[in-house]
């Protein structure tokens, strides 16, 4: 058995060979790397596992007519990293080629068997499998699978030839095949996690790195800046040789790292610029030579350019980023990663540049009261709390980058707008999110809102300040946290919006002094008055027994 087990154990390092080389090949990495597999990858990862379990049915040892191998270890990772399909697949293609390889084994029908059942054994443990247990799952599988195994030998054994014999075969392989099954299966799957992991770190820096520039642009976001500073901020923090920055017809802004580069016209001239207007896809250029025609405009020594669409107004494209190198690789090193998050900075960006058109259209107070809502401190700590996030949960930080964006963009865009309900909802949602990935479960939301109510108009940013009084000065201030719940209710001529919490309660003085000039508790304030404007009357605020009760309502004929 000693023997057994120290010849399976060394040929289990050709599998473990054959799979580590295997993820070096840039075809295998895009794969593995995927969240979804097209046709083509389940084809080609099904080839390479059931490869994979035939050799390890070659390079078995004979022992009395049975083959002591290392088949089901591509079965089981087949399973656990590809699916259901390319486990079923690679189960089916392995134990067929073990019924034919040696007929005459007596081993031959149960070890086909237990293979092909192996696929299907995978498919329950894969649903339940993430990063941090796959490996377990899979020692678990081909647990499994060689138990399942021995069990058929014995069995068949009993019927079909020596039941003696397979009581020998299953006394010495036992423990062999467990051991080098198993742990082959976790070791080849912690390899391709590996790869896997390799991956979200790069992703973690490229988030890193996006946040950078969105710390360096804020200053400028804040002041309505040029947006030839953000272009110049992204050229030094990619090392690019030109950042341009295009709406649908003409260059709005540009920086290049020396005069070698020069940008002799505003209009758009490119081809590939014109074709991600159009898509809203971006693009990677460099590698064929019909691409270099681009480059022309701006030097010889461009050698690829990566070009980002811009989007306002849900989704409608408005323009382009474009991101000059003068090497091929700085372009596909980042593509992915890069692509989404930049495209989103600065069309939020562009939308922050008309920030002085919107000041001449409002009224002086107004823009005081919009001013605050844009906490400095918020701000910081949503982006502390990004930074947090990168590399321990880089989609949780691309998740609160999309709400930061979400909650700047609105209230810079609608302040002094009417809205339908559900636009408002989505703004609160932006909010809380971000303050859940700070605070966690301290913060708990119920909404009460009925359907025939999501197209009520009401003014913007008028519930997410109420909100935000209700987590900061509410439940924040009980080491437990607490519920912040919205609801609407219809009434025969309107319908009333209520914000409540369980939290530590609003003093009286706040709510005595609700009319007084705003020099503190300004969002409340702000909100109060302009409801006062609009409807006639403002908050009904109410402390409670545990908690706070914030009302007000809205005027049926508002409704769209």
């Amino acid at each position: 058995m000693f023997e057994l087990t120290s010849r399976l154990l060394n040929n289990l390092g050709y599998i473990i060979a054959l799979a580590f080389f295997f993820t070096k090949f840039k075809r295998a990495r895009n794969i593995f790397t995927k969240k979804e597999y097209t046709k083509l990858d389940i084809i080609l990862l099904s080839i390479f596992f059931s490869f994979l379990s035939i050799i390890g049915t070659y390079t078995g040892i004979y022992y009395r007519g049975a083959i002591v191998n290392t088949r089901n270890i591509g079965v089981a990772v087949a399973g656990i990293i590809g699916g259901p399909q390319v486990g079923i697949i690679t189960g089916c293609i392995a134990g067929i080629h073990r019924f034919f390889i040696d007929t005459q084994s007596p081993t031959t029908i149960a070890c086909g068997i237990s293979s092909i059942i192996g696929g299907f054994i995978t498919t329950l443990f894969f649903r339940k499998t993430n990063e941090k247990n796959c490996y377990i799952y899979g020692f678990i599988s081909g647990f499994l699978i060689e138990n399942l195994s021995m069990i058929l030998i014995l069995i068949t054994g009993f019927f079909l030839y020596n039941f003696n014999i397979a009581i020998d075969i299953v006394k010495n392989i036992y423990i062999p095949m467990i051991l080098a099954n198993a742990l082959g299966v976790s070791i080849v799957i912690i390899i391709i996690e590996d790869l896997i992991s390799e991956k979200e770190i790069l992703a973690g820096k490229q988030a890193k790195l996006a946040l950078e520039i969105a710390n360096k642009s804020l200053p400028y976001i804040r002041k309505g800046n040029s947006l030839n500073e953000v272009c110049k901020i992204i050229l030094e923090a990619l090392e690019a040789k030109m950042v341009i920055i295009t709406d649908d017809k003409n260059i709005i802004a540009s920086s290049v790292i020396s005069d070698e580069y020069v940008l002799n016209h505003s209009k758009i001239k490119s081809k590939a610029t014109k074709q991600v207007l159009k898509t809203g896809e971006f693009l990677i250029l460099g590698k064929d030579e019909d691409d270099l025609v681009d480059f022309q405009y701006i030097s010889e020594n461009i050698k690829s350019c990566i070009i980002l669409p811009l989007f306002q107004e849900e989704r409608k494209i408005s323009g382009t980023l474009k991101l000059y190198f003068d090497t091929t690789k700085s372009a596909t090193a980042r593509k992915q990663y890069l692509a989404e998050g930049l495209s989103m900075l600065i069309s939020t960006q562009i939308e922050l540049s008309n920030i002085e058109n919107f000041k001449s259209m409002a009224k002086e107070a107004e823009l005081k009261a919009l001013q605050t809502q844009i906490n400095p401190h918020f701000l910081f700590n949503a982006l502390h709390t990004i930074s947090s996030f990168v590399r321990i949960e880089p989609n949780k930080a691309r998740e609160i980058i999309i709400n930061l964006s979400t909650y700047l963009r609105y209230n810079l865009e609608n302040f002094s707008k009417l809205l339908p309900l559900h636009e408002e909802l989505q703004q609160v949602e932006a909010y809380i999110n971000i303050e859940k990935a700070r605070f966690g479960n301290k913060i708990k939301t119920i909404y009460n809102i009925p359907e025939s109510s999501l197209t009520l108009q009401l003014p913007s940013l008028i519930i997410q300040p109420l909100v935000e009084n209700s987590i900061k000065h509410g439940i924040l201030k009980r080491r437990e946290g607490g519920t912040v719940t919205i609801s609407v209710i219809e009434k025969e001529k309107g319908y009333n919006i209520i914000i409540e919490d369980d939290g530590i309660g609003i003093d009286q003085s706040i709510i005595d002094g609700i009319d007084d000039k705003i020099e503190k508790n300004i969002g409340l304030k702000n909100v109060h008055n302009r409801l006062k404007i609009l409807y006639g009357k403002g908050l009904n605020i109410e402390k409670l027994e545990k908690g706070t009760r914030i009302s007000f309502n809205i005027n049926k004929e508002e409704k769209c």
